[in-house]
C-alpha cells in the first residue's frame, strides 16, 4: 500500500453543464460579455454571479456552466481576468503613475490589495509593481519623473 494513499483525481464532467444547449450557451455567452465587458460590471466589487444570473433571467448554475464551458474558467477567474487587463493598462499609463497599488486595485474592482496582488500574480506571474517597473524599463520615454532632471527646465 502506498505510504500516503495518494489517488489520482479523475476529471469529472459536471452534470449541469449538459443541461444548457449549445445554442443557448452561445446566446448567454454574448449576453454575459455584454454585461461584464461592455457595461464594465467587472469593476463593481458587489457584482456577483447571482446578480449576473438575475440580470440574465436565469440561475447561477446556468451562468456557471456557460462561463466554465465557453470561457474555460470559473466566474471569479473570468471577472478577475478583465480586472487585471484593465489594471495593466492603468499601471503603464503615465497619467496614473502616481497612484498607489491600493488605488489601482480599487479602480478595477478588487475588494482589497491582497486579492489584487494574488490575482495579478496568478495571471501574469509577477506582481503589479514588478509589471509597472518592467514596463518603465522597456519604455523609459513614457515615465514621468518628478525630481531627477529639474536642471533641464532651465535650459
Amino acid at each position: 500500500m502506498a505510504k500516503y494513499n495518494i489517488t489520482v483525481k479523475k476529471e469529472k464532467e459536471a452534470n449541469y453543464r449538459s443541461l444548457v444547449s449549445p445554442k443557448l450557451m452561445d446566446e448567454m455567452k454574448e449576453k454575459i460579455l455584454n454585461i461584464i465587458v461592455m457595461q464594465k460590471k467587472y469593476k463593481d466589487k458587489d457584482y456577483s454571479a447571482k446578480k449576473l444570473a438575475e440580470d440574465l433571467g436565469t440561475n447561477t448554475r446556468y451562468v456557471s456552466a456557460v462561463v466554465n464551458v465557453r470561457f474555460h474558467m470559473n466566474y471569479a477567474s473570468f471577472i478577475n481576468k478583465y480586472r487585471i487587463e484593465e489594471a495593466m493598462s492603468i499601471l503603464v499609463d503615465k497619467r496614473y503613475q502616481d497612484l498607489r497599488m491600493e488605488e489601482v486595485s480599487d479602480m478595477v474592482g478588487f475588494a482589497n490589495r491582497q486579492s489584487f496582488y494574488a490575482s495579478f500574480y496568478k495571471l501574469m506571474n509577477m506582481t503589479p509593481r514588478e509589471y509597472r517597473l518592467q514596463h518603465l524599463q522597456q519604455h523609459p520615454s513614457q515615465a514621468v519623473r518628478k525630481s531627477k532632471k529639474k536642471t533641464t527646465d532651465k535650459e
